[in-house]
């Protein structure tokens, strides 16, 4: 049966601090072909679940640059997996600037309706949160610094996993199948075919999560940004 665990928001704002200006091997860099940006998130969010979701099609893993939902990769099927995920993994919910954590995720759209950029909350400052990203990469940039025309944000509010139930041995036993529980019904396996992301995208301690409206005060970083908001 499915169970809902809390997401871990330390675990992606700490991902998402060490590898904002570099590229983690274990995973392919999308930027020549398109974009990294909703590659990278992903990566934090998989830091701060550790549950993928292997469902063809609509599902959200990355295996292989080959073997992948377009939801690893595409802004708006990222979008479409949080949003609508009733299965494994992570799953959430579009809403408002007040209710942001770090570890949620913000998109950025034109006025015609299209979003090309998903980037990682990573702390808050002033009127504004600090945001990382990649293509072009960022560490704890100020978001009010980027120009767009539309913006959401994505609120993780969970992962589910596949647990052992604690009463499916009792259709086998009643009625004479076997003394053994039923197995849980598997996880179904990606196919070697997945489909492509859109052309276009578009180790520090943690923070304690927090409300994005009431920041402590930063010390100053490098490059003329401000850091995260620190634990209380």
């Amino acid at each position: 049966m499915l169970v809902t665990r809390p997401y871990n928001r330390n675990h992606a704002y700490a991902y998402a601090q060490r590898w904002a200006l570099s590229r983690n091997a274990l995973f392919y860099d999308f930027a020549p072909i398109g974009g990294d940006c909703t590659n990278f998130a992903s990566q934090c969010l998989y830091a701060g679940s550790c549950m993928m979701n292997y469902t063809p099609t609509y599902g959200w893993y990355f295996i292989s640059a080959e073997d992948r939902s377009a939801s690893w990769t595409g802004v708006d099927f990222f979008y479409n997996f949080i949003t609508q995920n009733n299965g494994e993994g992570p799953f959430g919910r579009e809403t408002s600037a007040q209710e942001i954590l770090i570890g949620d995720f913000v998109q950025l759209g034109r006025a015609d309706g299209t979003f090309y950029h998903t980037l990682v909350i990573c702390g808050a400052v002033g009127n504004t949160f600090l945001v990382c990203a990649h293509n072009n990469d960022v560490l704890n940039r100020r978001l009010n610094t980027y120009q767009y025309d539309l913006i959401r944000y994505l609120h993780i509010d969970g992962v589910r996993f596949i647990t052992a139930d604690p009463d499916n041995c009792f259709e086998s036993v009643y009625n004479g199948i076997s003394i053994y529980p039923m197995q849980a019904q598997s996880v179904p396996t990606p196919t070697s075919q997945s489909p492509e992301a859109p052309a276009q995208p578009t180790e520090t301690p943690a923070p304690t999560a927090q409300p994005m409206g009431t920041p402590s005060p930063p010390p100053p970083m490098a490059q003329g940004e401000a850091a995260p908001p620190q634990a209380p």
